[in-house]
């Protein structure tokens, strides 16, 4: 997938030859409701004779700088988002740099800028609720008339799910509950987290359970503290295993409160994985996290955590 991180880099002599279909949201998580969005882009380049389908999204997410203390915490990096982004049939993503000038673009600047000038779109295709354009003035309807003006069609698609509506938010929500199964449902995929182990405090290995440890990036979403049944996979070698997996800051032992995640794998046979890049991945929610009286009762509960965690994934 080509990608693009300003409009002053866009090379507009081969996008002028090549007329696109066009697709513009901040698409964090790339959930079930996206993954739609981009299926009726490429049914519409079908049937239109175009070529590419490019989304428009943004980095930072707009609210970091228009509202930061609201900002949410995100769903994927946007590394992550352009994997899955041409994963999901994408042919190429302009990536927005927003700051306080772009958010003072009226609708129709961003329209003739983006869509018309450098994109050279002749469909645009978003989600029913969508807004642009300073302080959100913007609109489906105000979009499909400046598309009349300008030459291209607009196509709203309806929000999908039920009975909930499935967007970030909702999968936010999910993760604040620790509802790994209901992300999942949204997402169409587990959540997952990305990040290098480091070395942590060993005591985890003490115990007998060695762990590998991936901070939670700053600004960056994570299911409530507790024990989940998951999966952790190398990012260099894409190998695979189940894994009984931590998030938190550890209760029992004083003076921890940094949380992060602590992903135990299941019968492990592998080397050390200080400094390789990890993937861990939650299926399901085994238990809240606990502040244990004794260390061995700590010890029985990650026994059983495992036993847990190879029962549901066959590990």
């Amino acid at each position: 997938m080509q990608v693009w991180r300003a409009l002053e880099q866009d090379p507009a002599d081969l996008l002028e030859a090549t007329p696109s279909v066009v697709t513009i949201g901040n698409f964090d998580g790339i959930h079930r409701g996206h993954q739609h969005v981009f299926a009726r882009c490429r049914e519409v380049a079908d049937q239109r004779g175009l070529s590419r389908v490019v989304a428009v999204t943004f980095d930072p997410h707009p609210m970091a700088v228009l509202r930061p203390e609201h900002a949410p915490n995100m769903l994927t990096t946007i590394a992550t988002r352009l994997e899955l982004l041409s994963g999901a049939g994408v042919d190429a993503t302009l990536v927005l740099p927003f700051d306080l000038d772009m958010a003072s673009w009226a609708p129709e600047t961003f329209v003739r800028r983006v869509l018309v000038d450098a994109l050279c779109a002749r469909v645009v295709v978003v989600g029913a609720n969508f807004r642009f354009g300073h302080r959100a003035a913007g609109d489906v309807a105000a979009l499909t008339e400046l598309g009349r003006e300008l030459g291209f069609d607009t196509e709203p698609i309806a929000l999908d799910g039920g009975p909930q509506v499935w967007s970030s938010t909702y999968v936010r929500h999910c993760l604040i509950a620790g509802d790994v199964e209901g992300a999942e449902e949204a997402l169409g995929r587990p959540f997952a987290i990305r990040g290098r182990v480091v070395r942590g405090d060993q005591r985890g290995r003490e115990l007998g359970f060695a762990t590998a440890n991936v901070p939670i990036g700053a600004g960056l979403a994570a299911p409530a503290d507790g024990v989940y049944a998951g999966w952790l996979r190398r990012l260099d070698t894409g190998d695979r295993a189940p894994a009984a997996i931590s998030v938190g800051s550890n209760p029992t032992f004083d003076g921890e409160r940094e949380r992060r995640v602590e992903a135990h794998v299941v019968d492990d046979t592998s080397p050390d994985l200080y400094d390789v890049d990890v993937e861990v991945s939650f299926v399901r929610r085994l238990r809240g996290m606990v502040r244990f009286a004794a260390v061995q009762e700590l010890v029985d509960a990650m026994h059983d955590d495992v036993r847990r965690t190879r029962e549901l994934l066959g590990g």
